[in-house]
């Protein structure tokens, strides 16, 4: 039997009570494109996280989610700042300046996360014809590198942008494990932290495939299913999307998945530290642990072990953990691990 890898919770399995829903979903006959029962109950379960005013739509995959999002707040002649390893820039193949028309206006981060000295510097040539225009900010929850911002930095983005006239996305694939590691809820960190569009993570905490958007600020909800359409992320049978959320968000089930996932890669960060050359690139807040190792040690190690080569001029790999990592599963890494290093 193949040992589990460590390179993505993409690769994880479907949560056993998802799959469970999605086969009570499966049960006859239901409208299309969302007229269903149980699209009607999973978006309650958002506005019951997130406010009544929010408004939400089911897409495929967490790109649609990121440019449809973006697309209802910015024009082709705008451009939203953000730092050169967030998803939208190094790994959607170009997916938000082509859809949306507008750029990217990108800064360096060590840890993943923007700052308001960064975006201030952006904003230098409004006004000017040109150049494009900053119309919004996107942040990621978690960030690429595992890091979270705490509710309080949400919030000094959110005024800094909000009081210069640009708007606020939150990339959240993994807002499950940020809100897991904060030990707040969904709500505080977006609907009462300012954001105005939220992309809502569920493939990466125990869904089959499906992400949400989730509109904060009602002056963009009307457009959004013809965004929606337009880009190719409607689902007739949406009712497989909509239960998976339904379960996810009942129970807490989106939460103990997390925390399990964050209690994994705290597990496997501490034991690697343990190891000699193993040194540890960015504080483990998630389930995502970074760590430089040496390159003979991490060409012994992918023999056994699939994860990601994060910067190769560094040496530095990423582990990430899931909902169905086991502690057997770390352990069983570990001593390969010491193996290596003996």
């Amino acid at each position: 039997m193949a040992k589990k890898m460590f390179a993505s919770d993409n690769n994880s399995g479907i949560h056993p009570s998802i799959l469970e829903a999605i086969s009570r979903a499966n049960d006859g006959h239901t409208p299309a494109y969302g007229d269903d029962s149980f699209t009607t109950t999973a978006v309650s379960k958002f506005v019951e996280h997130f406010g009544k005013e929010s408004d939400v739509l089911f897409v495929f995959n967490g790109t649609g989610a990121n440019v449809i999002g973006l697309k209802a707040m910015v024009r082709a002649h705008q451009a939203i700042i953000c730092t050169e390893g967030a998803h939208i820039h190094a790994d959607e193949g170009g997916a938000a300046e082509g859809f949306i028309g507008g750029k990217l206006l990108t800064v360096p981060s060590a840890d993943g996360k923007l700052t308001v000295a960064q975006i201030e510097q952006q904003l230098h040539h409004i006004g000017s014809q040109h150049r494009s225009q900053p119309k919004a900010i996107s942040i990621s929850q978690c960030t690429e590198l595992g890091t979270v911002y705490t509710v309080d930095e949400i919030k000094q983005l959110t005024s800094f942008a909000h009081a210069n006239g640009l708007y606020v996305h939150m990339d959240g694939a993994r807002i499950s494990n940020a809100a897991a590691f904060l030990g707040c809820s969904l709500k505080e960190m977006t609907t009462d932290a300012g954001i105005d569009m939220l992309s809502f993570g569920g493939t990466k905490n125990g869904m089959m495939a499906g992400e949400a958007i989730v509109c904060l600020n009602k002056e963009f909800a009307p457009d959004l299913k013809y965004i929606r359409k337009q880009g190719m992320q409607l689902g007739s049978k949406m009712r497989f999307i909509s239960a998976q959320f339904e379960r996810l968000l009942t129970d807490e089930l989106w939460l103990e998945n997390a925390t399990h996932a964050n209690c994994m890669a705290l597990r496997l960060a501490e034991g690697l530290q343990k190891l000699p050359g193993i040194v540890l690139t960015q504080p483990v807040e998630s389930n995502a642990v970074f760590a430089s190792v040496p390159d003979e040690q991490i060409q012994r190690l992918q023999k056994s072990y699939a994860f990601a080569l994060w910067n190769a001029g560094k040496n530095e790999i990423r582990l990430v953990t899931s909902f169905d990592t086991t502690e057997e599963d770390v352990d069983l890494f570990l001593s390969t691990a010491e193996k290596v290093f003996a």
